[in-house]
């Protein structure tokens, strides 16, 4: 390597470690501040920090604090109630599963029977025990009820005797009657309509000038027929013009068609008493019960007097 090029190399060496000591001398006392801090730190302890209050006098946020025994004490009061709660829920859901279960499995018709009869045993033995202690049975019933709830007890089961009685045939009057009653207890009238076809009734009579609307004192309106034609009489035929809705003839159509099925039910009954395929030997159907059970037992019996009486007869 050529001797110049040499010097040249060893003076930029030279240079470059002045610099680098004049660094390293520079960062040192910069080292040596920032250490202070490190070990005052370690000389003194540190002490636990406390709510200050700065310059306007707000305290600053304090450290959130560590759980403490109560808390956790609460929390368990706190679970304990919800699993008591929810064994509770459990215990109830299972109770109510239960009797629901043995109400869909109870036959109503059943319980209705054992009430009927708990009913019947219970007024028994009350009676039993009123007779017993020489008391008038009837007497010490009726002080339960006023006298207006007794005449109306009275009067039901006289109506409900009346109408047990009032079944059967007697004549075509009373089958009338009673085919009548039945048609108005079914019966339900459109209150609506009749009040809306009497208005447009009033305002066509008062528009032609048969009718006449009159306001008294007390400002009630008054109609006044002038050549009473607008009242009905027996002569009247106003009748005639009604024509009635669709569900009003429906409901005519199915009381007739009941009424045909109630009759074609009772020839069937008669039929079915009737056809014995022999001669009628009974007056009535209870007679016809005991002919049959005497022939059940007397029969083998009399089956041969009665072929000789009928040969007899024959010839």
């Amino acid at each position: 390597m050529p001797p110049k090029n040499k010097r040249k190399a060893a003076a930029v060496s030279k240079n470059e470690g002045e610099s680098a000591k004049r660094r390293f001398v520079e960062s040192e006392p910069a080292k040596e501040d920032a250490e202070e801090p490190v070990e005052e730190a370690e000389t003194h302890p540190v002490e636990p920090e406390a709510e200050t209050e700065v310059a306007d006098g707000t305290p600053s946020e304090a450290v959130p604090a560590v759980p403490t025994k109560d808390a956790g004490n609460d929390r368990m009061a706190r679970f304990k109630a919800l699993q008591a709660r929810q064994n509770k829920s459990k215990e109830q859901n299972l109770k109510a599963s239960r009797l629901e279960a043995q109400r869909v499995a109870t036959d109503p018709n059943l319980l209705n029977s054992l009430n009927r009869k708990h009913a019947i045993a219970s007024h028994k033995l009350l009676k039993a025990d009123t007779v017993a202690a020489g008391e008038d049975f009837e007497r010490k019933r009726a002080w339960d009820w006023t006298v207006d709830e007794s005449e109306k007890w009275d009067k039901r089961i006289a109506k409900k005797d009346k109408h047990k009685q009032d079944v059967a045939f007697q004549d075509y009057t009373q089958e009338a009657r009673k085919t009548y009653k039945r048609q108005m207890r079914n019966f339900q009238p459109d209150l609506a309509a009749y009040q809306k076809k009497k208005l447009e009734a009033i305002e066509e009579a008062a528009a032609n000038g048969g009718l006449e609307i009159v306001e008294t004192e007390d400002g009630e309106l008054i109609a006044v027929d002038r050549d009473g034609s607008f009242y009905s009489t027996a002569d009247s035929t106003e009748f005639a013009k009604n024509k009635p809705d669709k569900a009003a003839v429906d409901r005519l159509v199915k009381d007739l068609q009941q009424a045909e099925e109630k009759r074609l039910a009772q020839s069937r009954k008669r039929n079915e008493h009737n056809d014995d395929g022999g001669d009628v030997t009974y007056i009535n159907i209870k007679n016809k019960q005991f002919n049959e059970k005497l022939k059940r037992f007397y029969d083998k019996y009399t089956g041969d007097i009665r072929e000789s009486f009928e040969r007899g007869t024959a010839i």
